[in-house]
């Protein structure tokens, strides 16, 4: 895995890019690639690059140059049909100088151009410079496993980066908060369109390629996920499709072995993670290195299940405990990581557990990508029963029945159990989409922004609808059930920041994490199942379960969706109401003028009560620290964190 980085000028420019310049923004991500470092200045363009050696470790350096010098690449990622690709190209006379899958790219794209990512399976953020054309070609992966950020400036010069931490080294770039943004942070954990937070940095949309010609540029898709069912899929045996399904999982981790370092995988306890480390435990023979987190708190502490597992495959288990200072000692450093406010707690032990499995192997293998395409999260579950439910309330009840019903539980304590859940359910909202699903299950959703916002802020944002880039996803798939429109949607929002959260918080620790649930064969044979073989009644990622029957221990099989489960809110609480106190109600916090501090400070006391806020805290306390750190400049080791005493 590795971190690049560039600088693209228009021919009439004036300007140089100075050698300093392309080196503070590659050396800002030098966590991405410690082990070497690289760069090509020359009019116009500047690329530069850092190697983290996983393929080919003693050659492969980049920027790499075609043989005739007309090409030179920087390249993140890891192509695994890359041994595949090789030997067709050699078979055709193509004389390779390393062994590498960066040339091999490279070899691809003189003889495919633009239709080079078509040909590559794996994750990938690539961009090669034409000298004959003066072209800058760029290219993400079908998923976005892999990031790639890039500012265009109003005089056609470009610049893009694997974070954007090294864009705003650049000094092209002034970091300013993105108020457009602002909805769709609040409303959905982070942005999850093409923008970011920070004015003016974008994000290269997963599965597009980026054209730039002496200042002008053109976006454009490669890749979708499509949901046409295939009628002989359709009629085939579920046995079969269960069946094929574990050999094309099988074969998703086959290829992710591929590397000249030591390889692991995280293994939270989960059937995801289980499903990886047991296939990879049967694919190397055993004595697979396996990496736990969890937290003291009971609730936060899944190792049993995890060491179940370890022992039925005698992995190399090793786990590691993240007590309350750890994590929130770490948190200013990982803001600084992440780029953007860390949408999930779980962010957190997911870099301790990369920094414990680096002192033992430069790879892992997780589980991200089965829940978007499999249908793991129970408000997918929640959202089809409620809508279905929900109109034959409709149908069947006078306006005014349904006006007492709501108003009854309205009248209920908020922290008690029963209105909190039937708040969530039709008896309290209308049939729809957007109240039962986007609203349902957003942190901040319309109704709460419009109470936390300050008048100031409202006007501003006045008219953004925070749903926007999950109803344009919802728009444009092919999907007919709304179980695969919304998995559709979340593939293209929802997962790309689980994917940065992976990416970022393992890059941090100098290591590279694989994501075989997202081998696009794979998922584009998921989607073309029944919709009965993902949600079958109250049983989620029903193909996945099945064909692990014979493979995984039923204590995992039948086990709960836990998610990353993080104490947040009984710290919150506790000893930890300090951050509150300091970065959601403190005078700089307010002083910023986004939030009303009135309605603020209710929510602060509403959580000390017993109601649960966690999220809610979680996301103004990232936002206030992520505005320190990035646009006041604060130094990040002048914001650590201690507990009440």
């Amino acid at each position: 895995m590795c971190g690049i980085c560039g600088i693209a000028l228009p021919d009439e420019s004036s300007r140089t890019i100075s050698e300093s310049t392309l080196n503070q923004m590659r050396d800002s991500i030098v966590h991405r690639g410690p082990d070497a470092f690289g760069s090509f200045i020359e009019r116009g363009i500047a690329l530069g690059h850092r190697r983290l050696s996983i393929v080919d470790v003693a050659h492969g350096a980049q920027p790499m140059s075609s043989v005739d010098d007309a090409l030179r690449i920087v390249y993140n990622g890891e192509v695994f049909n890359h041994p595949m690709l090789s030997e067709e190209l050699r078979a055709d006379g193509v004389k390779y100088k390393t062994h590498c899958d960066t040339e091999t790219v490279l070899h691809v794209y003189e003889r495919e151009r633009e239709r080079t990512p078509e040909r590559l399976r794996g994750m990938f953020a690539f961009a090669i410079w034409d000298r004959r054309t003066r072209e800058l070609f760029i290219a993400r992966d079908r998923f976005g496993v892999k990031p790639l950020y890039y500012a265009l400036l109003p005089d056609g010069s470009l610049y893009f980066a694997s974070e954007i931490k090294a864009i705003l080294a650049s000094g092209a770039v002034s970091p300013r908060l993105n108020m457009a943004m602002l909805p769709d942070y609040l409303a959905n954990h982070a942005p999850s369109g093409d923008e970011t937070l920070f004015e003016g940095i974008k994000r290269l949309p997963a599965g597009h390629t980026l054209r730039w010609k002496n200042g002008a540029m053109k976006i454009e898709q490669f890749w979708d996920l499509h949901f046409n069912h295939s009628p002989i899929t359709d009629a085939r045996d579920e046995r079969e499709l269960v069946a094929e399904y574990r050999d094309r999982l099988r074969e998703a981790v086959r290829l992710r072995l591929m590397a000249d370092v030591p390889l692991g995988s995280f293994l939270s306890g989960g059937i995801d993670s289980a499903a990886i480390t047991a296939l990879m435990s049967d694919l190397t023979g055993g004595g697979v290195k396996t990496f736990s987190v969890a937290f003291n708190e009971r609730e936060a502490n899944e190792f049993e299940y995890a060491r179940l597992l370890a022992n039925r495959y005698k992995t190399d288990h090793h786990e590691i405990v993240v007590s309350p200072d750890e994590f929130f000692g770490a948190l200013p450093d990982l803001v600084w990581h992440e780029d953007e406010p860390i949408a999930h707690a779980s962010s957190i032990p997911l870099n301790f557990v990369s920094r414990l499995a680096a002192q033992h192997v430069k790879v892992v293998l997780t589980g991200e990508g089965s829940d978007e395409t499999l249908a793991g999260y129970n408000r997918y579950r929640v959202t089809i029963y409620n809508m279905a439910l929900g109109r034959r309330y409709e149908r069947m009840t006078v306006p005014s029945l349904r006006a007492a019903v709501k108003s009854g539980i309205e009248s209920l304590p908020a922290n008690v159990s029963i209105r909190q859940k039937l708040s969530r359910t039709f008896f309290t909202r209308p049939a729809s989409l957007t109240d039962l699903y986007f609203e349902n299950f957003a942190v901040f959703g319309r109704a709460r922004q419009a109470q936390v916002l300050s008048a100031s802020t409202k006007e501003a944002v006045s008219g953004i609808d925070p749903y926007a880039a999950y109803e344009c996803a919802l728009a444009r798939t092919d999907a007919s059930s709304l179980l695969d429109r919304l998995l559709y949607a979340d593939t293209k929002t929802y997962l790309h920041e689980l994917l940065m959260k992976q990416d970022q918080m393992s890059m941090a620790a100098s290591i590279e994490s694989r994501v075989p649930f997202l081998d696009h064969p794979l998922v584009e044979f998921a989607s073309g199942l029944p919709e009965r073989l993902k949600l079958r009644g109250l049983t989620t990622k029903w193909v996945l379960r099945e064909s692990m029957k014979d493979v995984l221990p039923p204590e995992i099989l039948s086990r709960k969706k836990m998610g990353f489960p993080v104490p947040i809110g009984a710290w919150f609480r506790g000893a930890y109401r300090t951050v509150v106190d300091e970065y959601v109600l403190g005078p700089r916090a307010m002083q910023r003028g986004l939030f009303d501090p009135n309605a603020v400070r209710s929510l602060v006391e509403a959580h000390a009560r017993g109601e649960n806020h966690s999220e809610r805290l979680w996301s103004l306390v990232n936002l206030e620290m992520w505005q320190r750190i990035f646009l006041d400049g604060e130094p990040r080791e002048s914001m650590r964190i201690t507990a009440a005493r």
